[in-house]
């Protein structure tokens, strides 16, 4: 599931809790916004502000790793690296020592 369906099935899911007032009112303000929609391919397009404090609005709804979190997840990529580059130098080192040795025993 993408984020756009994850975002649309929040809205239904609190549109449902809400008073049958708001649900009538959340379905007649979507149906408006579907209707004037601008026909025309072009957009217009929003100032630096207004991006910025969107950016603000947008950041403050992630919900964020605690401390804990970002300890272990750091840990575990951390690890993961390490092994992973263990393992590609040690396949490194194991074929160009076969390679070397096939081409200097003509």
């Amino acid at each position: 599931m993408n984020r756009q369906m994850k975002r649309m099935q929040e809205r239904q899911e609190r549109r449902a809790k809400g008073t049958v007032a708001e649900r009538r009112e959340a379905a007649a303000t979507s149906v408006r916004r579907t209707s004037s929609a601008p026909t025309e391919g072009k957009k217009k397009r929003t100032g630096a502000r207004k991006f910025l404090k969107e950016v603000r609005l947008e950041l403050a709804k992630v919900d964020w790793p605690s401390r804990r979190e970002l300890i272990s997840y750091t840990i575990v990529v951390l690890v993961t690296v390490v092994v992973m580059t263990s393992l590609v130098f040690g396949l490194d080192f194991v074929f160009s020592k076969l390679i070397f040795n096939v081409l200097t025993k003509n």
